[in-house]
């Protein structure tokens, strides 16, 4: 299948000093928007919990806010999700977690007579608990006695909010786990519950759904070491795919397709933040497929050059750069637009994360495709019209120099 006309020659490199002048403005910009206005971090990288809730009736986005921020909840985020099926379904997001700090432990370990310098009239001995542990999710309370536990007092002495804990409903939300060991569970609501019953206080129970579609939280400490963790494989993989560049090239090629991957990485960052895209788990997946795409792209192009280097000797190298392309451009053409209409499904119909991941996938392929063409291969011109093509010019002079006549003596 040819879709351009065989043997015709494109004048790539005509344009590659305006293209790559553009290029290098964008980067740096895309540079300059990491810090300023920066970019807007996911649930994963900053903790918090995410709530996703399909309301029964129409609501708006402000009503939603004021509900959530009336409540007590700070810095409320309400996003509207596109679905056919729900019309009026929110994506709420707020910084709170279901974690339980230290000042909050301790506040409730002392309620439930555990620690230290206790009063002896509130906390008997009797009444007093020999171990009290928390659950990492923050929903959880085992609590342990030397005797029988009064769950009537327990009740009473986490009633009220204490350190901002609230109980799950019934009966059975404090229950007797062992009685050998007289091991008490308590089960909390998360933050996620405790967010939609606010809404149900104040927007009603005829317009808030029973259960959530989705309920996600991450701590800010695992935040914090997920957004570490995903630079560093977005670093490692640069690293290495510039391991296997130089050792399958030589360094005439080498720099130019790795300076091609971190344009792809930057630029696709810079237009994600543009459009106020979040950064998140699924985001970094699509840097690190980008980095794979573009990398495959080049190398297949740097091929065709290569093997065009013995064939057409003696022809200047932008020559047989455009010549190369021009060779490639059905094939680079065909595999770009195929995987761009493969995930422009799930951008279109897709929703929540998946629709992120298809967006950043498509801008870092149409980024990796024209990388190849005005960022690697300018790079490569320029080294060998500066380094290599002199140091050609310096053997054959060499060469062509005729030896010194020995003296006679």
């Amino acid at each position: 299948m040819h879709i351009f006309p065989v043997g015709k020659l494109y004048n790539f490199m005509g344009q590659q000093k305006l293209l790559s002048t553009i290029s290098f403005a964008f980067v740096i910009l895309s540079i300059v928007a990491l810090f300023y206005p920066g970019p807007v971090m996911g649930t994963d990288f900053k903790g918090g919990t995410e709530v996703e809730l399909a309301f029964k009736s129409a609501v708006t986005d402000d009503q939603i806010r004021n509900a959530v921020h009336s409540e007590g909840f700070a810095s409320p985020d309400v996003i509207r999700v596109r679905d056919e099926q729900h019309a009026d379904r929110f994506l709420i997001r707020v910084q709170e977690v279901s974690t339980i700090g230290p000042e909050a432990q301790a506040t409730i370990q002392r309620a439930l007579c555990f620690g230290e310098g206790l009063d002896a009239a509130a906390c008997p001995a009797e009444k007093q608990a020999t171990e009290v542990k928390f659950s990492p999710g923050g929903d959880k309370i085992t609590i342990r006695y030397n005797n029988k536990p009064d769950l009537a007092g327990i009740r009473t002495a986490l009633s009220g909010g204490l350190g901002g804990i609230a109980m799950r409903e019934g009966e059975h939300s404090i229950s007797v786990q062992n009685e050998r060991e007289n091991r008490v569970e308590v089960q909390l609501k998360s933050k996620g519950d405790q967010l939609i019953d606010a809404l149900k206080r104040e927007l009603g129970a005829d317009v808030v759904p029973e259960q959530a579609l989705r309920v996600e939280w991450v701590g800010p400490k695992a935040g914090a070491l997920l957004r570490d963790a995903a630079l560093k494989s977005v670093a490692v993989a640069v690293v290495f795919i510039m391991i296997y560049i130089a050792l399958r090239f030589d360094l005439r090629f080498a720099p130019g397709a790795v300076i091609a991957l971190v344009h792809d990485v930057i630029a696709t960052l810079g237009i994600l933040i543009f459009f106020h895209k979040e950064l998140s788990l699924t985001t970094v997946a699509a840097l690190l497929t980008i980095v794979g795409y573009s990398v495959n792209d080049t190398v297949i192009v740097y091929d065709r050059i290569r093997e065009n280097l013995g064939k057409m000797r003696g022809t200047s190298f932008t020559r047989l750069i455009d010549v190369s392309l021009s060779e490639m451009l059905g094939r680079t053409v065909l595999s770009s637009s195929t995987v761009v209409f493969s995930l422009s499904a799930f951008l279109f119909w897709g929703t929540g994360p998946l629709k992120d991941f298809a967006f950043a996938l498509i801008l870092g392929i149409l980024l990796g495709t024209y990388s190849s063409i005005y960022v690697a291969l300018p790079l490569t011109y320029w080294l060998d019209k500066r380094f290599f093509s002199r140091m050609g010019m310096q053997k054959k002079a060499q060469v062509v120099r005729p030896k010194k006549a020995a003296a006679i003596v």
